[in-house]
Parts: structure tokens; C-alpha cells; sequence
């Protein structure tokens, strides 16, 4: 499972030219899952994610999560964060789950999400989603948890 995940000020997604998701500062999560991508996988992302303290203090530290600043998250369902560019000038999605099941494993994830304070909003699975963003910072970071990998500490 990798995660693309901004600090943002500001997002939306629109759905033939409907806003269906929007948040103000936050973080916008493009999720995408791959073939082995298990449940406990999800869990640890979502925990990480939740406990990204990359919010600026008022000395202006990094020492804050999305809580902390009274924040949400936008997450978007996006194949394409599973792509493999090693070989070639083409992208290779062969790692990434299939949709039916990644659908399911989308829903999962923003469940895990949402048991946390922080309010979640969410893109469409499988729709044509325009995001619009206003990256603060810009700070981004990628977070991904390779199928079944150790059993670190996600909230450390």
C-alpha cells in the first residue's frame, strides 16, 4: 500500500462538475492499493497517517497531527500511486489491485480512517475525480507499507 499525502489548506473533488468532497486545511491522502495490500496493512497506514505530526506549532515546528490543528482528510482513491516506473518510459499498474476488490479494500480504509477524532471526507471509487488543491508548505510525503511487512510501531 502506498500513500501520496499533502498538507494542504485546502481541497475538493469534483465528479461531473459536482463538488462532492471538499475540506479546508488538512491533508489530501491518494491511496493506492496493490495486489497484497492485507487489512493489517491499512491498519498501519491509517494509524501512520492519523499520527503525522507535520503540522507546524506555534514555534513553528513540526510537531503537530491533523487533531492538533483542528484539521480533516480528504482521501482519493488513485490506481495510478501503485504505478512502477523502473523499466521503460510506460507506467506498469501490474501490482495494482484489481478494482473490485480494491474498492472494498478503499472502503476499509477510510473506515480505519474515521475511527479516529479527524473528520474524513472521501474522493469516488472509480469515478473521473478533478482535485483541486492548495498545498501548504508545500509539504508531501509518501507513506507505504509493503503486504505483511514486520510489525512496527505505527504510532511511534
Amino acid at each position: 500500500m502506498r500513500v501520496v499525502v499533502q498538507r494542504v489548506s485546502s481541497a475538493r473533488v469534483v465528479v461531473d462538475d459536482e463538488t462532492i468532497a471538499s475540506i479546508d486545511a488538512g491533508m489530501v491522502l491518494f491511496v493506492g492499493l496493490e495486489k497484497d495490500d492485507r487489512p493489517d496493512d491499512m491498519t498501519w497506514v491509517a494509524n501512520k497517517v492519523r499520527g503525522l505530526r507535520f503540522f507546524e506549532d506555534d514555534d513553528g515546528k513540526m510537531n503537530l497531527d491533523a487533531q492538533g490543528v483542528g484539521g480533516s482528510i480528504l482521501a482519493v482513491p488513485n490506481f495510478t500511486v501503485a504505478g512502477e516506473t523502473e523499466r521503460g518510459r510506460r507506467p506498469s499498474f501490474d501490482n495494482a489491485m484489481e478494482p473490485v476488490r480494491a474498492e472494498e479494500h478503499f472502503e476499509l480504509f477510510v473506515r480505519l480512517l474515521r475511527q479516529g477524532s479527524v473528520p474524513v471526507e472521501t474522493g469516488r471509487f472509480g469515478a473521473e475525480m478533478h482535485v483541486s488543491l492548495t498545498s501548504d508548505g508545500p509539504i508531501t510525503l509518501i507513506v507505504e507499507r509493503r503486504a505483511g511487512a514486520g510489525t512496527g510501531d505505527a504510532g511511534a
